[in-house]
């Protein structure tokens, strides 16, 4: 039997703490080494226990996640990184990235989901990036799923299906770009960490418009699901990965959460 992947915790949430600890031990492929509060505290979990993963709320007090990021950036051995937020603005992906963080997961999430990442980034030969990527020391190698290789005209269908069943009125402009951005994203997911700049964009020259007005368009798509839509089905779909209380995602949060959903 293959060795229990090491995990430290770091995450203000106390009520969280405890459900991440409950699920790590339920694991036996997993063993908690330790949890902190605070970003100092994780340093310093890190530093004496030398795990393999680390799980890092970005919002904690004395030193937030981006700290222990800034931290742990230069040094040659460092955990796996799993970083969990409530922001899923494309700024926040962009920095967590470039300060090698190794995956981006939007909370609320799924403890499932989350597992299943942390087995991904324990393997030895590659790790998966905040993006969904495989990265090895010569850098991006190729897509960590099998996604790219679904049939174009399958994953379509798809989409279609299931935004049709949120209920993203076809007959606005929004719907279509929609689709075609959630595409887009599930075959190839680094354009997530370039929502603005090449997404958008790429959207627009599709149906000769502004990237402007595809993000509008997109926005409007989203707010008439969420306001007439089929929420018993969001809640479905979503399961955990999504609290409707917190109000409507924003569009990159909403291209995210579905393309994850059909990556898996």
């Amino acid at each position: 039997m293959n060795k229990p992947v090491r995990i430290v915790v770091a995450d203000d949430n106390r009520e969280l703490i405890e459900v991440l600890k409950a699920y790590i031990h339920s694991q036996e492929d997993m063993k908690l080494l330790g949890v902190a509060y605070n970003g100092n505290e994780a340093l310093e979990v890190i530093s004496r226990e030398f795990p393999d993963v680390l799980v890092l709320d970005i919002i904690m007090p004395h030193l937030d996640g981006l700290g222990v990021l800034e931290k742990l950036h230069y040094e040659k051995q460092r955990p796996r990184i799993i970083v969990l937020s409530a922001f899923g603005q494309e700024s926040m992906i962009q920095r967590v990235v470039s300060l090698g963080a190794d995956y981006y997961m939007l909370k609320p999430f799924d403890l499932d989901t989350l597992g299943k990442r942390i087995r991904q980034l324990s393997s030895e030969i590659t790790y998966t990036s905040s993006l969904g990527v495989n990265l090895t020391k010569n850098g991006i190698s190729q897509v960590a799923d099998d996604t790219s290789k679904t049939p174009v005209k399958n994953l379509e269908e798809e989409v279609t299906r299931v935004i049709y069943q949120m209920g993203v009125p076809a007959h606005v402009k929004g719907y279509q770009y929609l689709r075609d951005a959630i595409v887009s994203v599930v075959q190839e997911v680094s354009l997530l960490g370039a929502v603005t700049k090449e997404l958008y964009p790429l959207i627009a020259d599709k149906y000769q418009t502004t990237p402007t007005r595809a993000e509008r368009a997109i926005r409007h798509a989203i707010e008439l699901a969420w306001d007439r839509g089929n929420i018993e089905f969001i809640n479905r779909f979503f399961g955990y990965s999504i609290n409707l209380d917190r109000g409507k995602p924003t569009s990159s949060e909403f291209i995210a959460m579905v393309a994850e959903k059909l990556r898996m």
